[in-house]
């Protein structure tokens, strides 16, 4: 039996080691290897099967170039290298899932090796190798049910069998649950960049096994593997391998094996089950694939499939910092999405004379504030968003010119969600433009001051603090459209130049300002 024993019980100091393997589904519009849909999640069972899908003898596959394309763009945008020739094997194995008995895959010569992710987690840049990608079939999918007596039984779906499926394998590099986390988010990140694979976890186009061992810090020798199934989250991958460092370093240190195994992580209860014992390797007694032919790679194929990659998530975050001005924050969340990096270039190329640092920086609030919220509110995508990038620039010209005040600014971006209008259209309809005109705030200010001797007792006794009162009662009067920076201004003018007593028939506004107030 394989397994690890602790050297010197609770005095050695352990190292998690972590190595993952990612399936993810990509979203051609047909199967693998025949014409059937690819599209099978919201279909009813057993629809989007045709004989190549079921096995059946005499049934031939055919390769579907997209996948295949697919496959190497995203082994491009990793850094793998593609040889030039590849194929496809049979991996035989006996599974309910698997109606042939085999499953079309790739052994020893993959469609690409050696490439690398890079991840950052609490400020340290991590270097995660990828072992390689290969391309197969999905299999069918087992759907357990209990029936009226309780007895367990389970049914097949053939719907999935044969969706091109991507493994994507790392080295053992990664040295803990966050770092594997972090992998899995900047991986997903960039299969979604390509446009290649929803690559959704709840929904299992996105399908993670993790293999962890522990070892004694600082020692290159590997320890006995347990690998961990059944994970549909990121948080499900974080929880279950930290649940298994901790199981097998408190195993380590009472001195019991670790059993080379398979164990499935049970969400309900956080913690890892074994399922199978993985003493010997599984001979899944794999040979060339004999209705395929070998694949010759064209070099200048791949330069062409390399030339139609988009700018990715770590160089666009670079890009943004170094020409927009912006920290952290707003470059991760303006790039978290390809469809929302590209919202924000299009609202800065809509203003006009481009856009300056300030207002790429507003911009950059607009979208991680008040339109964040909106979204997140509602439960929708940027792609569902009604507000269309050059309204959001109108937007900011117009606070910029001084026609709306930020305040207005918040409400309007609520009504350019709700309708798509732009917001010209409704702060036109709305009456609501900001005052900022000299004779308009003179009424106001006039007024407020008439209204609030006490205030402006105080603020000529020393208290600064009654200043901004009397300025929260400009905007108040105004309801909300004064410029704050002019009802200021205007109030330390008139304060200054107001008698220094305050008595009934002082700091009264005219009768004509009173109308103007009146009007606002």
């Amino acid at each position: 039996m394989t397994d690890q024993r602790s050297q010197s019980g609770a005095d050695i100091e352990s190292e998690t080691v972590i190595g993952l393997e990612v399936h993810v589904q990509l979203k051609t519009e047909s199967k693998m290897f025949c014409r059937c849909p690819g599209d099978y999640a919201s279909d009813e069972p057993n629809t989007r099967a045709c004989p190549v899908c079921l096995g059946m003898p005499g049934a031939l596959p055919v390769i579907n170039q997209r996948a295949v394309e697919w496959t190497v763009k995203t082994a491009l945008a990793l850094g793998l290298d593609i040889p030039q020739e590849s194929k496809f094997d049979r991996k035989n194995y006996p599974y309910p899932d698997l109606m042939k008995g085999y499953q079309i895959s790739q052994y020893d010569l993959p469609l690409s090796v050696n490439g690398h992710l890079n991840i950052e987690v609490d400020g340290e840049r991590r270097h995660i190798r990828i072992l390689r990608i290969h391309l197969e079939e999905d299999t069918a999918r087992l759907r357990h049910r209990v029936d009226a007596a309780g007895e367990k039984y389970s049914l097949v779906d053939v719907n999935r069998s044969g969706l091109p499926l991507m493994e994507i394998v790392s080295e053992p590099d990664m040295r803990s649950p966050a770092e594997a986390r972090a992998y899995l988010v900047a991986l997903r990140q960039i299969l979604r960049y390509l446009d290649v694979s929803t690559a959704n976890m709840e929904e299992g186009s996105f399908r993670c096994d993790a293999n962890i061992s522990l070892r004694p810090k600082g020692s290159e020798t590997l320890g006995a593997k347990v690998e961990i199934k059944n994970m549909n989250s990121f948080r499900s991958v974080y929880k279950a391998l930290q649940f298994e460092a901790d199981r097998q370093r408190i195993a380590l240190r009472k001195g019991e094996p670790i059993v080379q195994e398979t164990r499935g992580w049970v969400e309900d209860e956080e913690v890892t089950v074994s399922q199978r014992s993985k003493e010997h390797a599984h001979d899944y007694r794999y040979f060339p694939e004999p209705d395929l032919p070998p694949l010759r790679i064209d070099p200048a194929w791949v330069e062409e499939v390399r030339s139609s990659l988009p700018e990715l998530p770590e160089a666009k975050r670079e890009r943004f910092a170094r020409a927009y001005g912006l920290g952290d924050f707003d470059v991760e969340q303006l790039t978290e999405e390809r469809v929302k990096a590209g919202y924000y270039e299009q609202a800065l190329a809509a203003l006009d004379g481009g856009a300056s640092l300030e207002q790429a920086k507003a911009i950059a609030n607009w979208m991680n504030g008040e339109l964040a919220r909106l979204m997140n509110h509602a439960g929708e995508s940027m792609q569902a968003v009604k507000i269309r990038p050059e309204h959001l620039a109108e937007l900011v010209s117009l606070i910029d010119a001084g026609t709306i005040s930020n305040k207005l600014a918040k409400s309007t971006i609520e009504s350019m969600y709700a309708t798509g209008k732009p917001p010209r259209q409704i702060v036109e309809e709305s009456g609501q433009t900001q005052i900022s005109g000299a004779e308009a705030l003179r009424a106001v200010v006039a007024k407020v001051l008439a209204e609030q001797p006490q205030a402006v007792a105080d603020y000529r006794a020393g208290k600064e603090e009654s200043l901004k009162y009397l300025v929260g009662q400009v905007m108040k009067a105004t309801r909300g459209r004064a410029n704050p920076q002019e009802a200021t201004r205007h109030l330390q003018t008139a304060l200054a130049d107001a008698p220094t007593s305050v008595g009934d028939n002082q700091v009264q506004p005219s009768q004509e300002q009173k109308r103007q107030a009146e009007r606002l």
